[in-house]
């Protein structure tokens, strides 16, 4: 999308999100989801200086800031030599000056060295820290304009005013100017180049660029890329909207199980905290010290707790001059030299190579000058002079010195170097003409294949990956796989073509391994898609019963599939098989259409309303009551199937719920503690699917972004 050039009414609904005022002191800005100031910046008046911050800075349904601040705040004054002024409360200025400390000028109590293995020397990273801070701090930055206890704020002869609903009015002496909504929204926007007619096979080994760019370049995404090992993906530094883009692309998120993250400026990390609350819990690689930074920075923005949120994602600290392994890929990390911790890495896999430059500033002359200045010692001036130009592919940025490489520099290398070289963080326009290095592209049909030996247990390899997505093998003994790799069988199935038929007897399990399905029956009030890692055809099997719908394969497919008597005695006394057994009891085209139709769960994948299926008990209301009064901890959350139920709230009505509504409080969704204030009663009779307390609790565990999501809802 291209940006706005000019403005046609006082208020401007953005378009990925917040609002421009255009007022007698200038722009006003409400929110700022990330981006937006690609919206902004070929305005007449250019990126604005002033922001009104909202009362959340998080949007948990999409898992991002609508408060980012970072690049317009970079933007006025690195580039515009102004100031931004911030227009806030108290409290949300204390938190953002944590926020923004932590991405500007890096942890306050700076100790690498746990991220180093003993022996190795250790860098002095807070004075090469600083010589990129030295000469500002956050006061030349940014100012704030704090509310007074009436809520209101003037500057420029502008007043801002919060009403008791958190909502703004605008207005200059006695004049109104905009109302505008305390709650602000984010718009997907992003390029996705072309859709694949197929899904997306992973390969072997590769790289999918997802953006190629800086922050600053309205026209093209923001850097991030996916690296491609086994046939799954890590993302490295991935930018928001990515799973949208990846879905509008024709790959299946699922794909992806662990992230790299290299640090904590906005334009590397915001997509991060978007992927941790979408199906299952991701893994991330880094060090103890960015990962500090990054639980410093997204629970101030968050407002949540460090503790709480390291519990959202699996955390693997890795160190420097010790080897980490993702996919039967070696990796090994270094600092680079940036204005905050970040580190870089290099991969070997079979026969082939890879380095990530991550932000870094490899140009020789700063170094030489940081060495005369004994800002760094001898051994890191080698060390940073020593970078793996010998890899096969070698992913390096580019961009505004001192934070960056200049292109300048990448392009007086060697001619046999500069052939092996992508650049990305650089817009098209600033990249040379003539040149042997190639500017990276954004794509999925542009991901770089690396020729790559396969590995002689590939097969096993793939079969175990799957394994490892599936919920009912999470409770089931390693010694088990093996079992599992003997009884597996590969099937493959035409676009269109009829997998399963309904009326006819079942005979075997299946889980779907590259490709998606569509379950059909005439009941079904919404489609019912599976892809990746899902499995279907199993009540049939543990039931006896026929088919009770047709599956048809949406696209190419690939399956494993096992033979019925083979997957009986596979599950037989496991947790799943009690769990296939209470599901089939339940499970009919009514439970998939309540979750589908749910205000509060239809972001749930296929997996999970699957997975959430297996836990309902339908219960009955039959009279008018308190399905739970005001003041008892709940046990069960419920999902309305008929029926409506009032909320209160110390006796007083708040709100009517219906069919797909939830019934749950927060307190449910975090400890359960006695204060709970809020009632429920069904004003008459009410049919509900009730979701055990235990159940439930599992469910969030395994699934940490529905809990925020619902949190978030309620």
């Amino acid at each position: 999308m291209e940006p706005l050039k000019e403005l046609s009414h006082v208020v401007t609904e953005l378009p990925r999100g917040g609002y421009l005022v255009q007022t007698p002191g200038g722009y006003f800005q409400f929110g700022a989801p990330p981006e937006t100031i690609k919206d902004t910046m070929f305005l007449p008046e250019g990126v604005p200086t002033v922001f009104v911050l909202p009362k959340h800075f998080f949007n948990w349904r999409k898992g991002i800031s609508v408060a980012e601040l970072e690049f317009p705040i970079y933007y006025n004054f690195f580039l515009k030599k102004r100031k931004t002024i911030l227009i806030c409360n108290e409290e949300q200025f204390l938190r953002f000056k944590t926020v923004f400390n932590e991405a500007v000028f890096g942890p306050k109590d700076l100790d690498v060295s746990r991220d180093y293995v003993e022996g190795l020397e250790v860098p002095a990273l807070k004075r090469e820290m600083k010589f990129f801070s030295s000469t500002f701090k956050f006061a030349d930055m940014v100012g704030f304009g704090i509310f007074n206890e009436k809520r209101r704020f003037t500057y420029k002869g502008v007043t801002v005013s919060q009403d008791a609903d958190d909502n703004f009015q605008v207005s200059s002496g006695s004049k109104h100017i905009a109302d505008i909504p305390g709650k602000i929204e984010f718009k997907t926007i992003y390029r996705i180049g072309e859709r694949l007619h197929e899904p997306f096979v992973p390969p072997l080994f590769g790289v999918t660029c997802l953006g190629p760019s800086h922050g600053f370049d309205p026209s093209e995404n923001t850097s991030g890329f996916t690296i491609w090992l086994n046939h799954s993906g890590i993302m490295i530094d991935p930018p928001v909207n990515t799973t949208e883009w990846l879905e509008d692309s024709n790959v299946n998120p699922k794909f992806i199980d662990s992230i790299i993250l290299t640090h904590c400026h906005a334009d590397h990390d915001a997509g991060t905290f978007q992927k941790i609350l979408e199906e299952g819990k991701i893994t991330i690689y880094t060090t103890e010290t960015v990962m500090g930074s990054f639980l410093k920075k997204y629970s101030a923005l968050a407002n949540i707790d460090e503790s709480y949120m390291r519990r959202l994602f699996d955390f693997k600290p890795v160190k420097v001059g010790q080897p980490f392994f993702i996919h039967g890929g070696r990796f090994e990390i270094f600092y680079t030299l940036h204005s905050i911790p970040a580190i870089g890495f290099t991969l070997k896999f079979q026969d082939q190579s890879f380095v990530y430059s991550s932000d870094h500033n490899n140009d020789p002359v700063i170094h030489e000058q940081l060495r005369e200045k004994q800002i760094i010692s001898e051994s890191r001036y080698n060390a940073l002079r020593n970078f793996p130009w010998h890899s096969n592919v070698i992913y390096h940025e580019s961009g505004i010195a001192p934070l960056h490489t200049p292109i300048a520099h990448l392009d007086s290398l060697p001619d046999d170097v500069k052939k092996r070289i992508v650049v990305y963080h650089i817009s098209e326009k600033d990249f040379p003409k003539q040149t042997h290095l190639t500017l990276a592209k954004f794509g999925i049909e542009n991901t770089l294949y690396f020729n790559a030996a396969a590995p002689e247990n590939v097969k096993a390899s793939q079969i175990l990956g799957t394994l490892k997505q599936l919920d009912f093998f999470e409770d089931m003994p390693i010694s088990r796989a093996q079992e599992f790799i003997d009884i597996v069988q590969i099937e493959r199935y035409k676009k269109g073509d009829l997998i399963i038929q309904q009326g006819t007897s079942g005979d075997r399990f299946y889980i779907i391994y590259f490709g998606s399905v569509s379950v059909r029956t005439q009941d079904l009030q919404s489609r019912k898609i599976y892809g990746a890692y899902d499995y279907f055809g199993e009540v049939a099997l543990v039931t006896n019963q026929l088919r009770t719908a047709d599956v048809v394969a949406e696209t190419e497919v690939t399956l494993f599939t096992v033979e019925k008597d083979k997957f009986l005695n596979f599950i037989s006394g496991s947790e799943f098989e009690k769990i296939l057994l209470k599901l089939a009891k339940v499970r009919d085209a009514e439970t998939w259409n309540v979750i589908s139709q749910s205000r509060q769960l239809n972001f749930l994948t296929s997996t999970q309303k699957t997975w959430l299926e297996s836990m309902l008990i339908p219960v009955e209301f039959t009279e008018k009551g308190p399905i739970y009064p005001e003041g008892v901890p709940p046990q069960y959350f419920y999902i309305i199937r008929s029926g409506e139920v009032t909320l209160t709230n110390n006796g007083v009505e708040e709100g009517l719920l219906t069919r797909g509504d939830v019934i749950v409080h927060s307190e449910l969704l975090k400890t359960g503690r006695e204060n709970f204030q809020y009632g429920f009663i069904n004003k008459s009779e009410a049919s509900l699917y009730a979701v055990s307390r235990e159940d439930a609790l599992k469910f969030f565990d395994r699934n940490p972004g529905v809990k925020m999501k619902l949190q978030y809802e309620f």
